[in-house]
């Protein structure tokens, strides 16, 4: 390039909005509207590539060949880490621009190879029968946030000048099935529940996060498509929170628009609409009609620019359009891809996902056994550690292979699959049973795949020919598993029962019956390393769910209502199978000292909580303190009258402790934090009266003041304060 004849837009000198504007200005119409489509064209007159902006890395780089596997995003959840959850996502980054620049070497444009990734799924899993419920961080808003938050500022980087990856939070907002209706579904969920549930994470991803991009849904809300919503586009997301980035459509939703929703009757009043409420990029074909739509006057050359300069904003921050030697993230080498050390934080990830659900004692598994039995569907099956959106491991460890590699040769391990998870036939029972008889122990290994969860018409993960159910309508073991573990369970070897899924399984006979199981979701490519590091006891589970498990969709509402009562842990009133927080360990932990700001805390003032934990136990462990909010008093000013407000999270940590050792945990509670949502959506903060409970776990809705030890569960502490004003 010759440096005397650079357009403004050339010139790296020059502030990038200029240049942007420069560009923009250059273009035709029809060459503005080609740059608002996913597959954007090249324009070779003014040397601007072909570029296409989908990619994806829920839990890894996706669908772009060999890459390092993270556990699923409810795996990540389950860590309760939001340091390790960051450190994943800056890995992630790494071998995406490791990815991007080797394929801008082979000028390879392709889908999967450029660096603005729709992910992270923020949506939260109200409903355990969603099949993409797998791809969020759970049913809570502030799990979700600080999860959110932690893995959009891991990929977009700390560069001053350039973005690492663009992060696109999605899909905004209020959706989570069903997946067979989403494309005309329309989902009304009350005001508080708007404000206090749907849109929590999405604010902090954008505020606090700094997400530069976000995707809209599918359905409407409240009879507005969300991708075309001014609502959500304008009201909400721009005006209210001060998002500057662009929003880009999920793939078809501008289509729905008029297709399914009916809406409009046309392609051009569809893409004007769109265009109009704030919906910058098409994922599709429909905003070809825009040159229609400008000839009918729906919507002016104006405003297309204006998406146009939030879309090049973002490349340019990006570096797509500097010299490579001025980008630094251009010189991570191509060998960090599936590298030792990333291969090692993917085990880390997956070992700290593990949640402990029962242990009769059985766990750790001794170190004398010398035959043990591995039985089950899901025991060297490498798809099924993968979820979906996921990249292609070098070196996959199945539960099987990840036992085979922790024993010595002295120890027997014999393997059964026992029966199919769908096809429901027992043939495969008698010699599952011979072999648990004759082991000293026998490790089950059920749960689901992506045939029994999954997004609408999903192929990924599953054999040729075949796609996912998507949402479920129970949610018990598929197929004939749950009767392959009884037959195991009656032979009267001891039996580990481990999970892989993706969602909540109501396994009521197993918590009843088998001494010991472990919840592994679908834990990446070091999967069946951690899980057998876990029974063996090399390392101690602390991982928590971030779901609560239910004994049965009779103790659910109906999955197409969008009103929370009776959902998740804030809402539910009935006794769960296992409560959204739950986890246990191989030690024990005490808390003790619970203390307050010492000064009567006012209005607009942080909180400070103070506690102390100690290791009792014989064995080092991590272990994830929790603190649980509750506004107490009948509201006065702007709330409603005695309406009630759930004990809910506000704030996690995840720590080590040696065995005997304590730590001094300090929590402080924002403003923010200490508001609340009256039932016509408004976010207030009053004085008022508050009580908190600190522990290892959620200790119920019902815990009162008078039981500082925990009148449901042991060793929670409970205490109250006064808000007072100023």
């Amino acid at each position: 390039m010759n440096m005397n004849n650079l357009k403004p837009f050339q010139d790296t000198t020059q502030p990038i909005e200029l240049r942007v504007k420069d560009l923009i200005q250059r273009m035709t119409l029809d060459e503005k509207i080609s740059q608002m489509l996913n597959e954007a064209p090249a324009i070779p007159r003014l040397e601007v590539p072909e570029y296409d902006w989908w990619n994806e890395c829920l839990h890894g780089v996706g669908r772009a060949g060999i890459a390092t596997v993270f556990p699923q995003a409810i795996g990540l959840a389950g860590t309760w880490n939001t340091d390790l959850v960051r450190r994943v996502a800056v890995v992630i980054s790494d071998e995406a621009r490791a990815k991007h620049h080797e394929a801008l070497r082979h000028d390879d444009y392709s889908r999967y190879t450029g660096l603005t990734y729709w992910t992270p799924n923020i949506n939260i899993f109200r409903d355990p029968r969603w099949g993409r419920g797998q791809e969020t961080y759970g049913e809570d808003p502030y799990l979700t946030s600080r999860m959110g938050v932690a893995f959009v500022k891991g990929l977009q980087g700390e560069d001053d000048r350039h973005l690492k990856v663009v992060a696109t939070p999605k899909h905004f907002a209020v959706h989570s099935g069903p997946e067979n209706e989403r494309h005309r579904f329309d989902a009304r969920p009350t005001p508080r529940d708007l404000q206090e549930t749907y849109l929590p994470a999405f604010k902090t991803c954008v505020q606090e996060g700094k997400a530069v991009s976000l995707m809209g849904a599918y359905n409407r809300l409240n009879g507005e498509a969300c991708c075309a919503s001014p609502t959500l586009l304008e009201q909400i997301l721009r005006q209210e929170w001060g998002f500057s980035g662009y929003v880009v459509s999920d793939c078809g939703a501008i289509d729905d628009i008029y297709k399914h929703h009916k809406l409009v009757p046309t392609a051009p009043e569809a893409a004007a609409l769109a265009v109009n409420a704030g919906c910058d990029l098409n994922c599709g074909d429909t905003y070809w009609a825009l040159g229609e739509a400008v000839k009918q006057g729906l919507i002016t050359e104006a405003t297309l620019d204006k998406s146009l300069e939030r879309l090049f904003t973002a490349r340019f921050r990006l570096g797509m359009f500097d010299p490579p030697e001025q980008v630094t993230y251009s010189k991570i080498p191509f060998e960090v891809n599936d590298s030792e050390s990333h291969q090692q934080l993917a085990l880390q990830a997956a070992r700290e996902s593990i949640v402990l659900l029962k242990n009769d004692g059985l766990l750790p598994l001794s170190r004398n056994i010398r035959r043990i039995a591995v039985i089950g569907p899901n025991a060297d099956d490498v798809a099924v550690l993968l979820g979906n959106y996921n990249g292609t491991p070098s070196q996959p460890i199945t539960i099987l292979e990840g036992l085979l590699h922790r024993v010595s040769s002295q120890v027997k391990i014999t393997y059964a699959k026992g029966c199919d998870i769908v096809i429901k036939s027992r043939r495969g029972f008698n010699k599952a049973i011979e072999q648990a008889r004759q082991a000293e122990v026998a490790i089950v290994v059920l749960g689901l795949s992506q045939l029994f969860e999954g997004e609408e018409g999903q192929r990924e993960g599953l054999p040729r020919g075949k796609k996912s159910i998507g949402d479920r309508t129970n949610l018990d073991l598929p197929g004939v598993q749950e009767d392959l573990l009884k037959a195991i369970h009656a032979t009267g070897t001891p039996t580990v029962l481990v999970l892989l899924n993706g969602s909540a399984l109501a396994i009521n006979w197993a918590a009843k019956n088998i001494p010991a199981i472990l919840e592994a979701w679908y834990p990446g490519q070091s999967g069946g390393t951690a899980v057998a590091e876990t029974l063996f006891g090399d390392f101690n589970p602390a991982g928590r769910l971030p779901v609560t498990f239910y004994q049965s969709t009779d103790q659910l509402p109906p999955f197409e209502d969008y009103r929370m009562d009776g959902r998740t842990y804030r809402y539910f009133e009935g006794e769960p199978l296992y409560p959204f927080g739950f986890g246990m360990s191989y030690t024990s932990f005490e808390y003790s000292d619970l203390e307050i700001s010492h000064a009567p805390p006012l209005l607009g003032d942080d909180v400070a909580i103070y506690f102390e934990v100690k290791n009792t136990g014989r064995l080092g462990g991590d272990e994830v303190a929790q603190l649980y909010l509750k506004r107490i008093t009948p509201s006065g000013g702007k709330g409603t009258p005695g309406e009630e407000y759930p004990l809910q999270l506000q704030a996690f940590h995840r720590f080590y402790l040696k065995t005997g050792e304590s730590k001094r945990i300090i929590f402080m509670l924002t403003p923010e934090q200490l508001s609340f949502v009256n039932e016509r959506g408004e976010r207030l903060l009053e004085p008022g009266e508050y009580r908190i409970a600190v522990g290892g776990q959620f200790p119920g809705q019902k815990i009162e003041k008078d039981a500082p030890r925990g009148e449901y569960v042991s060793n929670i502490l409970v205490r109250e304060f006064k808000l007072l004003p100023k």
